[in-house]
């Protein structure tokens, strides 16, 4: 019984010990993983991947002299492919060689042409049939290899008319599809992608990105002349850093350098990009993980990988973070970090160049600096992730809820999670349920879809009923106003005495204002009529109804969760009294009469369209859908018009100005207003570096 016991005892410390092992491995993962919840904030995952180890650093050659193994690490590797059996070729481009190795970091062969060597080579790929193509950088051509590393055609600069006499022919990757014409990425080639057939014929540029404009760009373009302008410096569209592809054939591109949009695109054969949202940034960075170099900038995406699952990989350089997105470009999870300044750790990286997959989703990331290649295995939560995604994007929607509900069991904030719970809840026309976890999950034309749905039962169930009060109620309404036309109280009401209070006397002056502006801002300026406390009352409620307009509005037109009051308030007055001022100084100079208590009272009494308008439309936004947006958006615009127009006469009839007048008046207090704004700026800045300064030399003076 004894033993038997012991036996137990043994057996129940094992299983624990396995139970526990994936938890204590995960602990040990170095780097932090994260996701984005529907309002951008960062959200802490566990790991996604974990490191399986290191491969590639133990290579050796053998010395032609002594014929003895010596140390022949890579140099500066810039590109890694796994080929259909799961073997690695890396193009190892400081030693002017292709590596072949085994998924474990078997060496298999050195691959080098002795009698027509490589040049700092840049890109490999590989085919289903094992030819194996080669970016020569450094001899700017393209090699074909058999699939025993031999020689069988070499692609040099196409000749065609269609390409301009300053390109340069310096590929940097290469990628085949599955008729054998190849897509080269070509450092600095703002055309886009070289297109070229087997027999070495130029077919096109092919997915080039845009040219990305600034507002002064187009400001010059509007004031410049021709000759002005073509002085300026040329614009030109990023080159593509990588090229890649998938089993089903589409092709996939990553632009790194100054890029904001489209730095990931996924792109048919006519070139067109399929990523939903594509103007979005790609490459995600966690702000407070600062690189080695100690400054956070923009995404610099060095190569993508697609999985066997669809997904998109990519991998940024210069933050050293690899972000994963599902095959409609959502974002899954990112993770990474920089490894410390002379020390390598298993997991962190040092200069991340390049990236690819196994059959098995299994990750490898190629490291130019450490020269190394570390491979990555998904965790039970990234699998989870994985499995219930691809029963999403397959339309699956109720086989995918069981395995959504489990990622949000071992992480509750898993954004995407919430995503695909909603689209199995409007399937299964739980529409509710299916509204609060749409809005949960931050998509704004699935809560409208749900909406709708919600609407569109409700006016069923409850039409006729709806229709008969209505009717009725028109009906009462009509006769009541008939029997009580000629009676007393309503004659002594229309002829009822109007109140001396002059308050109220302003605000009807306001209310007038909406119906006869010209009149109304006369009678400021001639008749000295309005007041600063009836315009600080509608400041006031302009204020207010800015607040409520962001609470009240329905998520399908307002996705913004949370209203920061203080800085609302902040913005609205800074801006409104910046006007005033600027106003009161220009028409100060510029012929106006009005002073400066006509202008604060005219501006507040202006924006009373906001109150009249603003409030109703937030409130009826909640029994709208986007498919009315059309409707939402006159609305707004028509409120913005009025103002607009509101300010203008107020401005003519304030200063008593010509149409001409009033216009340069407008455009004088903008400028003013810019002015302003620079000018604090610049105070503020000397200000904070003059108390440092004080500061500075009070310690020096305390401390010594």
């Amino acid at each position: 019984m004894k033993i038997h016991k012991w036996g137990l005892f043994v057996i129940t410390c094992i299983l624990l010990c396995a139970a526990l092992w994936p938890a204590s491995a995960y602990a040990s993962v170095k780097y932090s993983t994260y996701t984005k919840d529907s309002r951008g904030n960062l959200i802490w995952l566990q790991p996604s991947y974990f490191p399986l180890g290191v491969i590639g650093q133990n290579l050796t050659a053998t010395d032609p002299a002594s014929k003895a193994l010596i140390s022949s690490p890579m140099k500066n590797p810039k590109d890694i492919f796994i080929d259909a059996k799961g073997e690695v070729y890396i193009a190892d481009t400081g030693n002017n060689r292709l590596v072949h190795m085994t998924e474990t970091g078997k060496l298999l062969r050195y691959i080098t042409l002795p009698d027509n060597p490589f040049n700092k080579p840049e890109g490999v790929f590989v085919t289903g049939d094992g030819s194996i193509y080669v970016a020569d950088t450094g001899n700017k051509r393209v090699l074909k290899l058999d699939a025993s590393g031999k020689l069988v055609q070499e692609y040099k600069r196409p000749e065609s008319r269609y390409i301009p006499e300053t390109f340069v022919f310096d590929p940097a990757k290469v990628m085949v599809d599955e008729r054998e014409f190849m897509y080269v990425a070509v450092h600095g080639s703002y055309e886009g992608l070289v297109m070229i057939d087997p027999k070495g014929k130029f077919q096109g540029f092919f997915g080039a990105n845009n040219t990305a404009l600034s507002p002064l760009d187009a400001l010059k373009r509007m004031l410049y002349t021709k000759t002005m302008y073509a002085n300026e410096v040329a614009k030109r569209p990023e080159p593509i850093n990588s090229v890649a592809t998938d089993k089903n054939g589409y092709i996939f591109t990553v632009t790194g350098g100054t890029a904001t949009t489209n730095q990931l695109k996924k792109l048919n054969v006519k070139g067109d990009n399929l990523l939903r949202g594509s103007s979005k940034p790609f490459g995600e960075t966690a702000p407070w993980d600062v690189p080695a170099e100690g400054v956070v900038t923009g995404p610099q995406l060095s190569d993508v990988a697609v999985d066997q699952s669809g997904n998109m990989i990519v991998v940024d350089q210069q933050n050293k973070y690899i972000s994963h997105y599902d095959a409609s470009g959502n974002l899954l999870y990112f993770w990474g970090g920089a490894s410390a300044i002379g020390s390598s750790q298993v997991g962190l990286l040092k200069s991340p160049v390049a990236l690819d997959v196994n059959s098995r989703n299994e990750l490898f990331v190629l490291d130019d600096q450490e020269n190394i290649v570390q491979v990555f295995r998904l965790s039970e939560f990234g699998q989870k992730v994985d499995q219930a995604n691809q029963l999403t994007l397959a339309g699956r929607y109720e086989d995918s809820e069981q395995p959504w509900k489990e990622v949000l069991r071992l992480n509750g904030q898993f954004a995407p999670a919430y995503l695909g719970l909603a689209k199995s809840a409007f399937k299964k026309e739980q529409y509710e349920v299916a509204k609060d976890l749409f809005k949960e999950a931050g998509d704004q034309q699935g809560y409208s879809d749900s909406f709708w749905q919600i609407r569109m039962l409700w006016l069923q169930q409850n039409f006729s009923w709806i229709a008969s009060v209505l009717v009725l109620g028109i009906i009462l309404y009509i006769a009541a106003d008939k029997m009580t036309a000629n009676r007393e109280f309503r004659t002594r009401w229309r002829n009822r005495p109007k109140s001396q209070n002059r308050f109220i006397a302003n605000t009807r002056l306001v209310l007038h204002i909406l119906k006869h502006p010209i009149d109304g801002f006369s009678a400021i300026h001639y008749e000295n009529k309005g007041s600063y406390l009836s315009a600080s009352v509608i400041l006031l409620c302009v204020y207010a109804s800015l607040i409520i307009s962001q609470f009240v509005t329905s998520f399908s037109f307002n996705p913004k969760t949370f209203v920061d009051i203080y800085s609302t308030f902040t913005q609205f007055f800074i801006v409104w009294f910046a006007w005033i001022i600027a106003n009161y100084l220009v028409s100060s100079i510029y012929r106006g009469e009005g002073r400066f208590k006509h202008i604060f009272i005219g501006s507040a009494y202006a924006l009373l369209p906001y109150i009249a308008i603003g409030i109703p439309l937030a409130i009826v936004s909640n029994v709208m859908t986007m498919s009315e947006s059309s409707i939402y958006q006159f609305m707004g615009n028509a409120m913005t018009v009025w103002i607009g127009l509101l300010i203008f006469w107020k401005i003519q009839n304030v200063h008593n100005y010509t149409f001409g007048e009033t216009i340069m008046n407008i455009f004088l207090t903008i400028c003013t207003m810019l002015v302003i704004g620079v000018l604090i700026f610049i105070i503020i800045g000397l200000t904070s570096d003059f108390g440092s300064l004080l500061y500075q030399m009070y310690q020096e003076v305390t401390l010594r």
